[in-house]
Order: structure tokens, then C-alpha cells, then sequence
């Protein structure tokens, strides 16, 4: 379908962002094919076979996507073409930020529907769009408040609050439509929201000088990491998931467990399995594409 190749593309996207300014045209169109039928194979076993409840795509987009990259910058590691690359966007000045502006209006009036496209009709649908909405403001939130501590900086520069937007949807891919309470989207996107800054300022440099992968746009940050946080927090819902919190919404998040041939833990721990093996699909084909 249109939704699922929306999907895909929106993973290979992730993964030109650790690739940007090292690779040519041919070697992107090559990075585009093959990540493509992995993408989809990891789609097929995840959603289809193993039956996780991933509406949003926190594993199948944002966590495959930054890791297929990771990996694929990692053989292809060129020091020098990295500190090129950061001379480049010194001199561009103003105009990444111009960039991100527009960007992060984009974001914020399109993702939404991105997270709800494939969840639940009804009620369901409903929730994952109002859950992202929630964690949007509060990564936002969160970048106002850290960013001036790590930076010397007194406000945010406009990269960082599209960061912290691209954290606070992919916290959501997995539990925008199990979340029942606002406050627990407001968390998780808080979270989020201090994941990215501190790992631009602590995990890039060490990604950089110790594993020699060069991430040009910190999908890790931005992706990588929230992408897991809400896998783990998918999980953690999944558990709390009956029919009294719930309600009528079980069936349609959880089909297999309303109609019980699957238990509450038993699909908990289908959920948690399908996060390392997203890791390995993506570490092996960014491997062998690199």
C-alpha cells in the first residue's frame, strides 16, 4: 500500500542523515534498494508473522532506519571527509537554521497523521494522533529547559527544537495508541526530549572517536535512541493492557489477546523480542550494504 511505502521511504530518509555528504548519488540509489527489501522483510516478520502492535513504526522506522545508517557509516568511515563536512556547515550560517524552521512546521502539522496512519480506526486512531500532539510539547519542553544547561547558548538554536520533535514522535510510534492518559505521553515525550541534547553532547563524540561512526545528522539521537525508548515503552503498556484499562480498545490494539489465543505476556515479551531483532536486521544490512 501507499501507507506502507510512505513507511519505508520515511526509514531509508533516517538513514541518509548519518550518510549525508559522504556518499554520492549511485551509492545513495544502492543504499535505497537494498534497505528497502530489508525494511520490508523486517516489516513482514515483525507485523505479520510475530503479530507486534507497531502502529506508529517506533521499531520498523525510526529504530531500523538510524541503525541501518549507523552501521552503513561505520564501514564506510572517512575521517577527513567528516571534518570537511562540519567546516561546510559552519560556513553555511543562518541557513540550516532557516531550514528548520520550515522543517519543524512540516513536522508538526503532518507527523500525526504519519504516527495514526495505520493504527485503529475509531477510537484508537484518535488517541495516537492527541498522544503525539502531547509529546511533541513536552520534548519541546524538555530541549527549552536542558539545551541552556549543556550549551552556553541562553536559548535553543532552531535545529535543536527539530530535534527535539523528531524525539517526541518516535517515543510514540509503538505506544501513541496504547497510551490511555495524557500525563503518560507528556512523560514519555519529556524523556525524549532530553535524550536528544544529552546524546548530541555525550554519545556523538564517543560514537565518533571509539566506534568511528560518523552520524552527519544525529539520527542516533534523534531516531536511534527515542525509537527504543518507546519500543521498551510499548512494552511496559503492553503488560498493563486488559480489559478494564482498556476497554472496547483492546480488541483493536491487541486483536490476537482480546480474542485470547495470546496472553498478556506472552505478547509483552513479543514486543520486547522484536526490538533486539530489529537490531540485528539492521546491523546485518548495513553491514552488507555498506
Amino acid at each position: 500500500s501507499m501507507v506502507s511505502a510512505d513507511f519505508c521511504t520515511a526509514a531509508v530518509l533516517i538513514s541518509t542523515g548519518a550518510l549525508l555528504g559522504r556518499v554520492n548519488p549511485v551509492q545513495m540509489l544502492l543504499l535505497a534498494l537494498l534497505e528497502v527489501t530489508v525494511c520490508a522483510l523486517n516489516e513482514y516478520i515483525l507485523l505479520s508473522l510475530m503479530g507486534v502492535s507497531d502502529s506508529g513504526r517506533s521499531l520498523t522506522v525510526h529504530t531500523f532506519g538510524a541503525y541501518f545508517g549507523l552501521m552503513v557509516s561505520r564501514v564506510l568511515y572517512q575521517p577527513h571527509k567528516d571534518e570537511r563536512k562540519r567546516e561546510e556547515q559552519q560556513d553555511m550560517g543562518h541557513r540550516p537554521d532557516v531550514f528548520a524552521v520550515l522543517g519543524t512546521i512540516y513536522l508538526w502539522i503532518f507527523w500525526p497523521s504519519f504516527t495514526s496512519a495505520t493504527a485503529a480506526p475509531e477510537d484508537a486512531e484518535n488517541w495516537a494522533v492527541l498522544n503525539t500532539y502531547l509529546s511533541l510539547v513536552a520534548s519541546t519542553a524538555a530541549t527549552f529547559v536542558l539545551s541552556p544547561v549543556l550549551h552556553e547558548e541562553s536559548t535553543p538554536r532552531m535545529v535543536q527544537i527539530q530535534d527535539a520533535t523528531l524525539a517526541g514522535m518516535a517515543v510514540m510510534g509503538m505506544a501513541g495508541e496504547m497510551l490511555v492518559t495524557p500525563f503518560g505521553a507528556l512523560i514519555a515525550g519529556f524523556l525524549a526530549g532530553l535524550i536528544s541534547p544529552l546524546g548530541f553532547r555525550f554519545f556523538t563524540p564517543v560514537l565518533r572517536s571509539r566506534l568511528k561512526i560518523q552520524d552527519t545528522c544525529g539520527v542516533h539521537n534523534v531516531h536511534g535512541l527515542p525509537g527504543i525508548l518507546g519500543a521498551l515503552l510499548g512494552t511496559l503498556l503492553t503488560l498493563l493492557a486488559t480489559a478494564d484499562t482498556f476497554g472496547d480498545r483492546l480488541e483493536l490494539v491487541f486483536p490476537l489477546m482480546a480474542q485470547g489465543s495470546r496472553t498478556v505476556t506472552d505478547q509483552a515479551f513479543i514486543q520486547f523480542s522484536a526490538l533486539p531483532l530489529t537490531l540485528l536486521l539492521a546491523a546485518l544490512g548495513g553491514c552488507l550494504t555498506g
